[in-house]
């Protein structure tokens, strides 16, 4: 499934997708290569930054919000001088990293450099979610929880450069907190209707992206032959 959502004006408006997947692992670990891999080329010809994070609940720095954000945050002060800086002066600010910074901290610092001026936009993928362990009691936010909130909280903060990509499985909380904030929804449950949804889901990319808008109809149609005809397996 891929839910999309915009918030702001609609000519400057953050981009949200949530990508619901079957159990295949495969598929899984396909499509988010092809992600990555199609914007890691608007990055080296610097039309984007991307940061993502593969969630593991086998591995203590894989499966949180923690681990989601400071990865997120190292990834992209490597992109920008300016998004360097501001994590050069996080880290003086807690004592030259010997002060641990809480999560609310790192989230601050990761909207700082969300909200720079005249840099190119953000992609921060979350690659399967449904990864983060969730909470066996209600009483206690569970590592899922938590890296939804801070999805939530970037989604609340409007940034206008934001792009944010998340995969998973069809869980029922993942799927309650991000349903709500798309505008689009594709299932990629079911085979049969599964490239019909791809296709539209190209279509709508195209059709509304703000770069893209600014192409000819005749570019943004090859874009779209040429992306259909990958998801149909030619």
């Amino acid at each position: 499934m891929v839910f999309s959502t915009h918030s702001g004006r609609r000519e400057e408006r953050p981009l949200v997708r949530y990508l619901s997947l079957p159990l295949s692992s495969l598929l899984i670990a396909s499509l988010s290569s092809s992600i990555i891999e199609d914007i890691d080329g608007m990055r080296k010809l610097g039309l984007a930054s991307m940061a993502f994070f593969y969630c593991d609940f086998r591995e203590e720095q894989k499966k949180d919000s923690r681990g989601l954000l400071s990865s997120w945050l190292v990834q992209l002060c490597h992109q920008s001088d300016a998004y360097s800086d501001i994590l050069s002066n996080f880290y003086l600010e807690h004592s030259n990293g010997s002060r641990q910074p809480s999560d609310d901290a790192l989230v601050e610092c990761l909207k700082e450099i969300l909200k720079l001026r005249g840099q190119a936009p953000v992609y921060l993928i979350v690659d399967a979610l449904d990864e983060c362990p969730i909470g066996m009691t209600s009483s206690l936010s569970s590592p899922r929880d938590k890296a939804l909130v801070v999805v939530e909280n970037l989604i609340g903060s409007h940034f206008p450069n934001i792009r944010i990509c998340v995969t998973s499985r069809p869980e029922t909380d993942i799927t309650a907190v991000l349903g709500p904030l798309t505008f689009c929804f594709i299932s990629l449950q079911d085979e049969s209707g599964q490239i019909e949804d791809i296709n539209n889901y190209i279509k709508s990319v195209v059709n509304t992206d703000r770069m893209m808008r600014r192409w000819n109809a005749i570019d943004k149609q090859m874009v779209i032959d040429v992306l259909t005809n990958k998801a149909d397996g030619m």
